[in-house]
């Protein structure tokens, strides 16, 4: 209780009074609910004729009430601690700073030994704010001033601590400048040294020291806390008993004795006990705890043995010394020696546990010579034995420490084994551990190699935490190997997916925003489809609406009420198993910018050239939003390399079917909206996946419709000026058996778009006359001639208006010439307001908004509305002059509308984007030239006249003037006082006010000068030469890529003219008023409406995604094997063959070893029959052995 109040002080209030106040209350509470202990029984210690206690203790340090009790010192001949030391609040607690070491504080905490471990582990964790361990290991033994062998520290240097801080792991140690813990101290320093600033899976160090052994432990005594206490240590380079400056946090246990080891040793037992119980960071698994055995005295297997009984696994370094060279022999020879000698002696024997027993005893007089209560030992040791499937044997100085690692998961793995109950699978702990530690090679090799048959239960739990925790490697495991994703991810599930996005990133930003919005979940699938609408905007319907029951509502106001009711309700839709659940979870992955993820699921997912565009316009839309400037980078790359996906896999399907690839890219997707990819590139900005020879080949037969792609232009020209010649050779058309050849065979895929007569559904059945006419009128390359031709003719009426008939306002005008350009702008009009309203079938706010976004229809409207306001100005005698000037400038805007019709063009498209780009370089010209220009021509004018209050000279003195000066135009005169200037001139204030020339001052005019040269060399060599070096850079960077930016804008273009009529201004008002008779009189639906869109549904729909599945496919293989070719990819290959050849070497070797050693121990004791058979058993259990190395 104590510690959760002192935790939520923490998190409550002002930080700093809040602070102030938790350390008043820190020390008011711990010394309540913490204690110490103080030996208050004198036991006196025969070796020191009567001056200490066997506590440690000097007589004259132990209380009256000790020393008093002449009774039981008379008759106690041991002391206990629990029996001859009394409990009292603790005096030393709180922060730690090593004088001259480090600037990090420490925590530490004098305390009893029985002191509980759940209130130590909830004050490390809530109030220290240690992290929660993914695991513990614990090391043991290697105490004292015994010097560390080098490859135990390697392998604690390079092993253990390298592990644990790729796991993000806790280290437990005695915690002082000797031995094992100052090596696991330097480690632990020397990594976090080398690792990021900021790492999730940092390592803990936490010591765990008697504090009757402390040195220099009165410094950290103070009843009311230290914050900090100074800790001095004097000499450095040598072991001591002192702390080490390298650990996160001290736990000082307190038996009441002085100079002894061993007091901690039940408490940290307990401790380990306990965190074993509790759940890692992702709660999916108990917290791992190993307890890892570096040599030891005697006294260690007490130690060794207790933890055992607690199912605690551990790792005993074979070759470290001590109990760690007693405990390997022991298990290692003794099993096989037990295993042979029953496979000789038969059924009929007794059991060996007599034999056992010698030999263990044998063994502990080798090991450990001079102790004298040896029965004890081998009791010890015996017990120890029966657990020995915790125990894990590691040779270091033979293994070495690179696959510490896994040596660590599979000491756990085969504890967990032991561990787990008759009615749970007896492998599902070793998953979740092999998932916690990202570890999926060892799950192949381990748990997925045939020998395990995997349910869907058992998978799970395992598939969230892999895909909770970024580990795309183990969902595609778990996908390989028996999880039906159709089973796994249902509505509900998907939302908790959602809820699980990490604070802080822009994805949960987003959601929050949606929350804010309405009551509800920030998870829920309308708060998702609603993030996914405005990343995706009107290029697809939203998401999740069918399954919410909102596809019906178009008011957004509507659809939050109905989608806020039902999430206040039973929710029943999250039952419902997720209609299409790889591309559900590829937009999760895309929304947290997880790559590897990301790209596993568009793998598995459907509709592979959409679902790489889909991503590709999340990721530079989120992009957008992101402030951060490396994830803003990651996001861009991510979205290239799903754009490179599309397009590698779309020519894959292009040179292996042409027609079929026509279809893909105006096939109506269900998964996403009812788009298509094409709509979704254009969406994307993918002008990478534009510039793809199959979507321009299937753009230039939209273009020319049912004619030659190779037809010339003059042919065309000479046809529209002549129309009947299309009933001629002249034209070359396209004929229905090679449109078939080039389609497939099989009808089931759909009939592909291929000219304007297919999208119309035109019956094939129609005169020559009416079929021929159609196809040449009708092909947008046709209207778009047309709309040239007429619009030149229009430039040249407007001129003509302007120049040669604009008479003056009515009665006098206007003439006839110009209402018929009156009428001519208003049939533009009408066209303009068709392909805004009328086209396509969005709500007219989404129409606006599209049409909007194009830069040249930003051009129309300003075109159109100059001319509205020219034209009403012209009309009154007082506004005459301004409508004219309106209609002059409205000239120019409608002719630089030639740009966009020339786009089409070839050669003049790629230059006209160039054109485009280098306007931005002038405007940052522009920018230096006024900044330059300003501060020249104000000191200029100020200097030539003194007074001059005319606005309209001081205007073009101080901007147009110096202007000028950049192309020559220098009046000398005017500047220069020595030269003669012939404008009449006074220096009459009266004068100058009514308008009058001032007089130049002639007294500071070389100053004038010396300006005049500074800003001709600035703005003539330094600005100038500065706007070419940018037009060189723009144009050399974008002439690369002009090709590509000239496709992209091609589809613009060519969707325009293919849903214009074929009539052109003004003759297009008949084509308007013969829709209005279909649509409204006939009541005939439009087919334009859906241009570019095809509808497949059924078998069709399902044959052709299994044909895009199968090119994708194939690129993935042939992108392999490209891969596995390359020559670091055979380096790796060569490189894991020889550690695999090596390590079966090292097995091999020791296999032997222990053979040899079998021999001489089982020999002796059999007869010449025995023997033979045992070396014929040996002989075929190694040939065994050395077969299943593999040979390549």
């Amino acid at each position: 209780m104590y510690v959760r109040q002192g935790a939520n002080l923490l998190k409550n209030g002002n930080a700093i009074n809040n602070l102030c106040d938790f350390f008043f209350s820190f020390q008011s509470w711990i010394p309540k609910i913490i204690k110490k202990r103080v030996c208050t029984t004198f036991v006196e210690d025969s070796f020191s004729n009567g001056r200490l206690c066997q506590c440690g203790g000097a007589r004259d340090t132990h209380a009256s009430v000790a020393l008093g009790d002449y009774f039981s010192s008379a008759i106690v001949n041991h002391w206990d601690s629990a029996q001859h030391s009394s409990e009292y609040p603790t005096d030393a607690f709180g922060e730690l700073q090593f004088a001259g070491a480090s600037k990090r504080h420490s925590y530490f905490l004098r305390m009893s030994w029985d002191t509980p471990p759940s209130m130590v582990y909830t004050l490390m964790t809530a109030h220290w704010g240690l992290p929660a361990p993914n695991l513990v290991v614990s090391v043991v033994g290697g105490e004292g001033r015994a010097k560390v062998k080098t490859w135990v520290r390697e392998v604690l240097r390079q092993g253990l601590v390298k592990a644990s801080q790729s796991t993000g792991a806790w280290i437990i140690t005695a915690g002082l400048r000797e031995g094992v813990g100052r090596c696991v101290g330097e480690a632990v320093r020397d990594h976090a040294t080398a690792a990021a600033s900021v790492s999730l899976n940092k390592v803990v160090s936490l010591g765990i020291a008697p504090w009757g052994l402390v040195h220099n432990r009165q410094q950290l005594v103070n009843p009311q806390g230290s914050f900090p206490a100074k800790y001095y240590v004097q000499n450095t380079s040598r072991d001591s008993c002192c702390l080490d400056n390298n650990y996160q946090a001290f736990l000082l246990v307190d038996d009441g004795s002085e100079g002894r080891r061993g007091g901690e040793t039940g408490f940290r037992a307990r401790l380990e006990d306990y965190i074993s119980h509790q759940r890692t960071g992702s709660g999916s698994i108990d917290i791992p705890v190993l307890c890892m055995l570096v040599s030891g005295n005697p006294s260690m297997l007490e130690r060794v043995d207790l933890s055992l009984k607690n199912s605690i696994p551990w790792l005993v370094l074979a070759g470290s010394g001590g109990v760690a060279d007693f405990l390997s022999d022991m298990l290692e020879n003794l099993s096989s020696a037990t295993a042979v000698s029953s496979a000789a002696e038969g059924d009929g024997e007794a059991a060996p546990s007599v034999d056992l027993k010698d030999r263990v005893t044998e063994r502990v007089r080798k090991y450990f010579p001079t102790e004298a209560d040896t029965d004890k030992l081998v009791e010890r040791a015996l017990s120890i034995y029966q657990n020995r499937d915790y125990i894990t044997i590691y040779h270091g100085e033979q293994e070495g420490p690179d696959d510490f690692d896994t040596v660590l998961l599979k000491s756990l793995v085969g504890a967990s084994k032991q561990r787990m109950s008759t009615d749970a699978s007896p492998y599902t702990e070793e998953l979740k551990l092999a998932v916690t530690w990202n570890r999926v090679d060892i799950a192949k090799s381990e748990l997925f190699n045939g020998d395990i048959h995997w349910t869907y239960a058992d998978l799970e739990d395992s598939m969230t935490d892999a895909l909770v925790n970024n580990k795309p490697q183990f969902v595609r495991l778990f996908t390989e190997n028996g999880l039906n994703i159709l089973d796994y991810l249902t509505y509900g599930r998907l939302e908790s997916l959602y809820r699980s996005v990490a604070d802080g990133t822009l994805a949960y930003q987003l959601l929050q925003r949606r929350l804010v919005e309405r009551q509800g979940n920030s998870g829920s699938a309308h708060s998702v489809s609603r993030v996914l609408e405005m990343l995706m905007g009107d290029v697809c319907k939203p998401f999740y609406f069918d399954v919410l029951g909102l596809e019906n509502i178009s008011s957004k106001r509507r659809a939050l009420r109905r989608a806020s009711k039902l999430l206040r309700g039973d929710c029943l839709y999250r039952e419902k198993r997720c209609l299409f659940p790889w591309a559900s979870l590829f937009i999760w992955a895309v929304l947290q910018n997880r790559s590897e993820m990301a790209v596993f699921f568009w793998e598995m997912a459907g509709e592979s050239v959409l679902s790489a565009l889909s991503g590709c316009k999340m990721l530079r839309e989120l992009s957008k939003l992101e402030s951060e400037t490396e994830t803003k980078l990651s996001m861009k790359e991510l979205a290239q390399r799903f754009e490179n996906l599309a397009h590698d896999v779309f020519s894959s399907c292009y040179q292996s079917s042409e027609s079929r690839s026509f279809t893909l890219l105006i096939r109506k997707s269900p998964v996403w909206g009812g788009t298509t990819c094409l709509q979704m590139a254009m969406s994307a900005d993918a002008r990478l996946f534009f510039s793809q020879d199959g979507v321009q080949s299937f753009l230039s037969h939209i273009w020319w419709g049912d004619m030659k792609r190779n037809t010339e232009v003059w042919k065309l020209l000479l046809t529209f000026f002549c129309p009947i010649l299309c009933y001629t050779n002249l034209i070359s058309f396209r004929l229905k058996h090679e449109d078939a050849l080039g389609r497939d065979n099989d009808s089931l895929y759909g009939t592909t778009v291929f000219s304007f007569s297919d999208i119309k559904h035109i019956p094939p059945k129609r005169p020559f006359i009416v079929s021929r006419w159609r196809q040449f009128w009708f092909a947008p390359v046709t209207a778009f001639l047309g709309n040239v031709l007429m619009y030149f003719l229009f430039l040249l009426l407007f001129a003509y208006v302007l120049l040669a008939d604009f008479k003056p306002p009515p009665p006098a005008g206007p003439s006839i010439a110009e209402y018929v350009l009156y009428f001519w702008v208003f049939t533009i009009v009408c066209e303009e307001i068709r392909e805004t309203f009328f086209v396509g079938n969005m709500t007219w706010r989404q129409r606006l908004r599209l049409y909007m976004q194009d830069v040249w229809n930003k051009c129309d409207l300003t075109a159109i509305i100059l001319f509205i306001i020219g034209l009403i100005c012209r009309m009154f005698k007082l506004s005459y002059e301004y409508g004219r000037a309106f209609l002059c400038v409205d000239y120019m805007v409608f002719t630089l509308r030639l740009i966009h019709i020339f786009a089409i063009h070839k050669q003049l498209g790629p230059k006209i984007i160039i054109v485009g780009k280098m306007m931005k370089d002038v405007f940052f010209f522009l920018f230096f030239l006024g900044v330059w220009l300003m501060a020249y021509g104000v000191a200029n004018q100020a200097l030539l006249y003194s007074y001059d209050p005319n606005p309209d000279r001081i205007f073009r003195r101080v901007f147009y003037r110096p202007y000028l000066h950049i192309f020559g135009q220098i009046p000398v005169e005017e500047i220069d006082v020595g030269k003669q200037w012939d404008m009449p001139c006074t220096d009459n204030m009266t004068d100058i006010e009514a308008g009058a020339e001032p007089c130049r001052s002639q007294y500071s005019n070389w100053l004038v000068v010396i300006l005049l040269v500074i800003y001709l060399l600035v703005t003539n060599i330094l600005l100038i030469n500065l706007l070419i070096a940018m037009f060189s850079y723009t144009f050399s960077k974008v002439q690369e890529n002009s090709d590509v930016y000239w496709k992209f804008q091609r589809y613009n273009l060519i969707v325009e003219y293919h849903s214009r009529p074929s009539l052109a201004p003004p003759f297009i008002i008949l084509s308007h008023l013969h829709l209005i008779i279909k649509r409204n009189i006939r009541k005939m639906p439009s087919v334009k409406i859906h241009h570019f869109v095809l509808e497949l549904k059924g078998k069709a729909a399902n044959r052709l995604m299994t044909w895009e599945t199968i090119q994708k496919e194939n690129f993935l293989t042939n992108q392999s094997k490209i891969q596995k070719g390359s020559d670091s990819e055979r380096l790796k290959r060569l490189s894991a063959k020889v550690d695999s050849v090596l390590k079966h070497l090292t097995e091999t070797r020791d296999f032997d070893h222990r053979l040899r050693a079998l021999e001489n121990e089982v020999k002796p004791k059999l007869s010449v029959q025995e023997v033979s058979l045992m070396y014929m058993v040996l002989v075929v259990a190694l040939t065994c052995f050395i077969h299943t190395v593999d040979p390549n």
